[in-house]
């Protein structure tokens, strides 16, 4: 079986022949592998199954002084947070969309590379991403504190943010799925280490109609749909799995039960994750990371589980950490390379 063609089994509930992966990295992490194996391109030493294709998080342009502007005209603070950064000036300063013109959702930008990128690594699982892709996206566009008050003081203004965020990315997600692709991710963060940001009261007025609307229009297309959304979200995993969910990221063993939660779900929903990125990865040992990738390699041989990290690996995780679970991912029985 190709990688694309395991990816496939695991999402359809199916056992494979070996537990999959997909692993990310910071800047620094990433810098450190390549200079590890002594090599400009980490892709062939990983084996990862996804292929990511579209625009993550986004595009910038250099916005001065460790400053960065996205396309939706967010500017960005990356003097500590080199990777996304904080979010200095949203754009909307009232609750109002007038005057705001959104970006071209079919911008060449993020469909250019796209059928190169699938003729290179044909044989992996093609998963176009959009990013800050609903309550992410609007809070970035009216700053966390208004946008909190809005939704109890001008809930109408919300719900016309959110809808214009969703038809947005239902039309990036329609022309993505024109190309050869397997699945759309929405990256989406709902939770905290206690519970969701808004409360699910809110989040089932607000959110949940648009994340229908996103949904539907890539099932209807037949494509499988993920999403990563950190912090204790687990109350909503019904909730997605009846609007069509395939695969959530990025189980972080901190505030979700794992070894519960995979059997549960077992054939309704694919966890994609599950290794400690607060705890393990950073503060472990190289054992202390094996024996943990083994015990979540152990949970998924059934299926409906992608071994990883539970977020992209940061700096301050020793080397040797690293080295471990990449070795005991690719040291699988059933894995050919």
């Amino acid at each position: 079986m190709t990688k694309r063609q395991v990816i496939k089994a695991v999402l359809d509930g199916e056992k494979p022949p070996y537990v999959p992966w997909s692993f990310s990295f910071t800047q620094e992490a990433h810098e450190r592998l390549l200079q590890h194996y002594g090599t400009d391109q980490l892709e062939p030493f990983l084996h990862n199954h996804f292929l990511g294709l579209g625009n993550g998080i986004g595009f910038f342009e250099d916005a001065g002084n460790d400053r960065v502007r996205d396309v939706f005209g967010v500017i960005w603070d990356r003097s500590i947070d080199k990777d996304i950064g904080i979010v200095e000036h949203a754009p909307l300063t009232a609750p109002s969309l007038k005057g705001y013109e959104f970006p071209d959702p079919l911008s060449d930008l993020f469909f250019a590379d796209m059928p190169e990128r699938i003729a290179t690594y044909g044989d992996r699982f093609r998963v176009f991403s959009i990013g800050f892709s609903l309550y992410e996206r609007a809070w970035t566009l009216r700053g966390m504190e208004n946008l909190m008050i809005d939704f109890l003081d001008h809930p109408t203004f919300v719900h016309e943010l959110l809808r214009a965020i969703s038809d947005y990315n239902i039309a990036q997600a329609r022309k993505a799925m024109t190309f050869d692709i397997d699945a759309v991710h929405f990256g989406d963060d709902w939770g905290q280490q206690h519970g969701l940001q808004m409360g699910p009261a809110l989040w089932r007025e607000f959110i949940y109609p648009e994340l229908k609307r996103m949904y539907g229009a890539v099932r209807e297309a037949g494509k499988y749909i993920s999403i990563h959304s950190c912090g204790d979200v687990d109350e909503l995993f019904d909730d997605l799995v009846e609007i069509g969910l395939n695969c959530f990221n990025p189980f972080q063993p901190e505030v979700m039960d794992v070894a519960t939660l995979i059997p549960q779900y077992r054939g309704r929903l694919t966890f994609h994750g599950g290794l400690s990125t607060q705890k393990t990865l950073p503060f472990g040992t190289p054992e202390d990371v094996r024996a943990e990738t083994r015990r979540l390699i152990s949970l998924g041989r059934d299926g409906s589980y992608i071994l990883s990290p539970a977020h992209a690996v940061e700096g301050d995780v020793p080397l040797d950490n690293m080295l471990a679970f990449i070795d005991e991912a690719l040291s699988q029985p059933g894995f050919c390379g």
